[in-house]
């Protein structure tokens, strides 16, 4: 055990019948523990439900130690009969753990981390496939006879969603956002203060915005928003899980991605996307001079991380175009002032 540390929480989760991990809620992830904690650590394992003479004294062990607020989260969950983890991370490793992996995750959603700021790799072939249930987590083969108590009791148990990711609300909820459904924000995404995510928005884990913005389109994995922009409907951003290889998709400040677009390529600040126009790396792109003429045609991939560009397609031959924008779009203050 080293003086220091990447990341502590302490958290309360869910087993199957095997005892094997479903999820955990951390209340209050932290980074770089101090030594004093990191030392009340010592013998924890980061798989291992701590029974209760053990969560005792390392409620002690923190009270001592002056780390109030982990102590006294350890004391509350001495009332509870569910499983407690304490999970120290050394080091930014790969999560090799459920309890482990869950913690990575509430580190993006709290804003301690950034998308790409901690290390996932092999996130998915450590987290179980879950029914996510009006009883909580709930182990695929287990189901049915949880179906059937429900029922017995004169019940329905409803199954919300089966996925390895839960949906961040029921974890975590940032300041200053506001999200109109919110199964379609994952635990792991990062939602800057002042983000707006609409009803057919989406948000998933390692990506997020910046904020403030406006996100009625699609975020995916890996990808980040930078402050100002605005995806609007049906619009789409290509992750590293769908197609964007190694290449980081980002979206700059004060962009607009219109309804029913989509990239492929990095945008810089101050960017447009036509609606309805995907732009991918391969994308051959004329390039217009300021007096709209074809200058030279492109790939997109050549533009990738540029500010002050706009894509549109010529309604007569069908060419995608490019040329400078320079008049950045504002969000409207009203809408998306938060309270």
């Amino acid at each position: 055990m080293t003086d220091t540390a990447f990341a502590y929480g302490l958290g309360i989760g869910t087993h199957n019948q095997q005892g094997e991990w479903l999820e955990v809620y951390f209340p209050h992830p932290a980074l770089a523990p101090s030594a004093a904690l990191t030392a009340a650590l010592a013998g924890c394992d980061n798989n291992t439900a701590l029974d209760r003479a053990a969560l005792q004294g390392l409620s002690e062990k923190l009270a001592a130690a002056g780390e109030t607020t982990a102590a006294e989260l350890a004391t509350s969950l001495l009332e509870s009969s569910a499983p407690v983890v304490a999970v120290l991370l050394a080091e930014d490793a790969a999560p090799t753990t459920v309890p482990e992996a869950y913690l990575k995750l509430h580190l993006l959603s709290h804003r301690l981390v950034k998308p790409h700021g901690t290390v996932l790799d092999g996130m998915f072939g450590v987290l179980p496939n879950v029914a996510w249930t009006s009883e909580g987590a709930v182990a695929l083969d287990e189901l049915p006879a949880r179906q059937l108590a429900a029922r017995l009791r004169g019940e329905t148990l409803e199954v919300s969603c089966v996925d390895k990711f839960p949906k961040m609300t029921n974890y975590v909820v940032p300041t200053g956002v506001r999200i109109a459904h919110t199964a379609r924000v994952r635990l792991g995404a990062y939602l800057g203060e002042g983000t707006t995510i609409m009803h057919e928005g989406f948000v998933n884990f390692n990506a997020g915005t910046d904020g403030p913005g406006m996100i009625e389109g699609r975020i995916s994995a890996g990808v980040t928003v930078g402050a100002g922009s605005d995806l609007g409907g049906g619009c789409s951003t290509m992750g590293t899980l769908s197609g964007g290889g190694n290449v980081i998709i980002s979206v700059g400040k004060e962009c607009l991605l219109g309804a029913n677009a989509g990239i492929g390529i990095p945008l810089g600040d101050r960017c447009t996307v036509e609606s309805g126009l995907y732009v991918t790396a391969g994308t051959k792109v004329l390039m217009l001079d300021a007096d709209g003429n074809g200058v030279e045609t492109v790939k997109a991939r050549d533009l990738a991380g540029k500010s002050d560009l706009l894509f549109r397609r010529n309604s007569a031959n069908g060419a995608v175009e490019c040329l400078t924008n320079r008049s950045a779009i504002e969000l409207n203050h009203e809408l998306h002032a938060h309270n």
